[in-house]
């Protein structure tokens, strides 16, 4: 019984180190660091079928042999009582997110409850269940047209009296700078590869709108 309440006690050690709640953190996008995210939903099974590989590819080769000291670690103290195997699972969870979120340079902040998904998060990852982009290609496209074109049209109604003072023209100004800036973030956003660490405002809203 000594044994299986320090195994626990240690294991709540552990937990800590691993949500990085121990040192700071910003703010996470995307859905990798949720308890029902497609990593966590990957660790679940290798657990169930206590075999590693699936897990793997979620982390870096430099973190690979973490994960398995952990999976091992895990699988060891969860048959203890359901408490360890809570605990002992969570740890696990924490720790190849964490280090998920690390391969990425992405900041992690400790597992998110389930169901706060971004609603384009989870509308790509349908895309892939159902095997058809279109329906999240025509919501996308639609959110970046309204985008657009309310900037645009700010912009030229403040452009009409932009002369008449400088508040006014300064108006114009911030008006103008909003609208460049969101069309030049979805140029380079279509052009290159988004990554967690960075969410422009473009894809920011779309998010929003979608709630």
């Amino acid at each position: 019984m000594r044994t299986k309440k320090l195994s626990v006690i240690v294991l709540a050690g552990f937990l800590l180190i691993g949500t990085g709640r121990l040192g700071p953190g910003g703010r996470v996008y995307g859905h990798c660091d949720t308890m029902d995210g497609p990593v966590v939903k990957t660790a679940r099974g290798a657990l169930d079928k206590r075999d590693v590989t699936g897990v793997l590819k979620w982390v870096k080769p430099q973190s690979e042999a973490e994960v398995r000291e952990a999976f091992k670690q895990t699988l060891a103290v969860r048959t203890l009582s359901t408490q360890a195997r809570d605990l002992a699972d969570r740890y696990f969870f924490e720790t190849l997110v964490r280090l998920h979120r690390a391969g990425e340079g992405a900041p992690y902040t400790g597992l998110k409850p389930a169901g706060q998904v971004e609603p384009v998060i989870a509308a790509s990852d349908k895309a892939l269940e159902t095997g058809s982009v279109e329906s999240l290609t025509q919501e996308m496209v639609k959110l970046v047209r309204d985008g657009i074109h309310r900037r645009f049209a700010k912009a030229m109604e403040t452009r009409k009296h932009a002369d008449e003072s400088v508040a006014v023209g300064r108006e114009f100004v911030e008006a103008y700078v909003e609208f460049t800036h969101y069309v030049e973030r979805l140029h380079t956003d279509a052009l290159g590869q988004a990554g967690h660490n960075v969410e422009s405002e473009a894809t920011a809203e779309a998010a929003g709108h979608q709630h």
